[in-house]
């Protein structure tokens, strides 16, 4: 039994050589026709992680000068809203102060029309006044005449008589 126990740990030279010759072979294919598309597989794949990264990173840069922007313009923009809003304010108060003026100078217009229109009634009533005192005169004059008085004093009486109605008004 010891001869078949060595029998198979024996080494023939050309089942090494052949065993090297196979794995070469071997070798020469798999590399050939796998490791070449395996890298050509994996190369691809890397350059497509590397253009994503790239991509990303032009993305968020993009997105950063995008949100610089927007704030200029956010800024920008409130600061032309409270500029509007000032000059609206400004020209509201100025339409204002003209609404105000205009009212004043047409409460002034009707009043001093007001004044004229009474200073106006106030003569038209005193001259109506003075004929009435006149025609009040002239029938005195002449139940006076009627009465056959002389004329100085019957002049004396006129004047007394329109002396007092002045005197009232």
């Amino acid at each position: 039994m010891e001869i078949e126990y060595m029998d198979f740990l024996s080494f023939e030279p050309s089942t090494i050589v052949g065993t090297l010759l196979n794995a070469l072979i071997l070798f020469w294919v798999i590399k050939h026709f796998l490791f070449d598309k395996v890298n050509a597989v994996l190369k691809q794949r890397n350059d497509e992680v590397a253009k994503t990264y790239e991509d990303a990173d032009t993305a968020l840069n993009n997105a950063k000068s995008m949100e610089t922007q927007y704030m200029e313009k956010l800024s920008s923009a409130k600061e032309e809203s409270a500029e509007i809003v000032k000059n609206a304010t400004k020209k509201a108060q100025v339409r204002y102060d003209e609404i105000v003026s205009d009212a004043k100078d047409d409460a002034r217009g009707i009043i001093d029309k007001a004044g004229s229109d009474i200073e106006r009634e106030k003569k038209r009533a005193v001259n109506q006044i003075k004929d009435e005192i006149s025609g009040i005169a002239i029938s005195i004059a002449q139940k006076v005449v009627k009465k056959e008085l002389d004329s100085r004093a019957h002049e004396q009486l006129i004047e007394d008589f329109i002396g007092e109605i002045g005197d009232a008004t």
